[in-house]
């Protein structure tokens, strides 16, 4: 597989990546299977996906210690990457950015990743009652002690049906300014995809100047752009797509249209490609420094997912996927 860079640091990884948490976390808790998991994680390493990313707050807790048994045997073959400062509870989530609560976070987090170092720690979310150059700084400690290799910020989109990128992500970069002047930033994580392009606008830009890497998050549009949901098939309670503005019936069957692009574009390059495979491509088009990262937590994903890496859009392909209408959620 091809390879790309994170960051000043030059971390290498392959140019796909593997989302760790719908295997213990956020999607239908009845079609989680550990054993397939690890399956999983262990296909993806085999193919060159090397960068595994997870969460303390996935489970909470599991997803690192599902991760964990598979660094246990092949650490020197994986770019580990987690992240800290969201607390889940039963019904909610919290932030917490204290410095003392990093530092312990991170030690919880390597005994279960059974590893010595962290490749890539991200900030989750910043803390609200806490200066972000604290819990930053708190960070850059760890990287000075060893047990980090490098820093990332998960950035926060504004809510807001066809809100610009630039409006959306103006209070992550307004972070990622701060915490640049305490320590260099390596990778931003945001979302992603075809339907949701708005980080195009100034968020790719800004880590393009500074040469910051760019995780793609949810580059498969949690499933959708995979052609292979149902609109108005339902989803378990616990299934974050229960709750999400574009995944009832009725936007599900309006957003058809961009599947149905996708499609055409894969057709274009033989009946094995897939439309995942072209949303992920699209992304890997973006720039050098993009890594796309879907979740995964089935083989037949994974492999199919790596095979993207050396799909070639054309400029015809390109355009196309341009003009497809903009996605529709239930907020419009």
């Amino acid at each position: 597989m091809e390879r790309r860079t994170i960051g000043a640091a030059t971390l290498e990884v392959g140019a796909v990546g593997l989302g760790c948490m719908p295997m213990s976390w956020g999607y239908s808790t009845s079609r989680q299977r550990g054993d397939e998991s690890l399956r999983t994680v262990h296909r993806a390493l085999d193919l060159g996906m090397t960068l595994l990313d997870t969460a303390d707050m996935y489970g909470p807790f599991t997803n690192e210690l599902l991760v964990g048994r598979v660094l246990k045997e092949r650490r020197a073959e994986a770019f580990v990457s987690t992240k800290v400062g969201l607390l889940a509870g039963e019904q909610h989530i919290v932030a917490n950015g204290r410095p003392g609560y990093v530092k312990r976070a991170c030690d919880a987090s390597l005994r279960r990743l059974q590893t010595n170092v962290i490749d890539l720690y991200q900030l989750h979310r910043a803390d609200p009652e806490v200066p972000v150059e604290e819990t930053w700084g708190a960070m850059a400690d760890l990287v000075q002690a060893g047990k980090v290799r490098a820093l990332g910020l998960c950035a926060v989109g504004v809510r807001g049906g066809r809100r610009t990128g630039t409006q959306r992500y103006d209070g992550t970069i307004r972070q990622l300014e701060r915490v640049q002047q305490v320590f260099p930033v390596s990778a931003v994580e945001a979302e992603l995809s075809v339907w949701s392009p708005q980080a195009l606008d100034a968020l790719l830009p800004w880590c393009a100047a500074r040469g910051v890497g760019f995780l793609a998050a949810m580059p498969l549009g949690n499933g959708f752009l995979t052609g292979t949901l149902t609109p108005g098939e339902g989803f378990e309670p616990d299934d974050l797509r229960a709750r999400h503005p574009r995944f009832t019936a009725e936007m599900m069957a309006a957003n058809q249209p961009i599947v149905a692009g996708l499609r055409r574009v894969a057709h274009r390059h033989g009946d094995a490609v897939t439309p995942a495979q072209v949303a992920l491509s699209w992304v890997l088009s973006q720039g050098p420094h993009v890594i796309p990262v879907p979740g995964a937590k089935r083989r037949r994903w994974v492999t199919e997912n790596a095979a993207a890496s050396v799909l070639r859009l054309t400029t015809e392909d390109l355009t196309e996927l341009a003009g497809l209408p903009a996605a529709q959620g239930s907020w419009d």
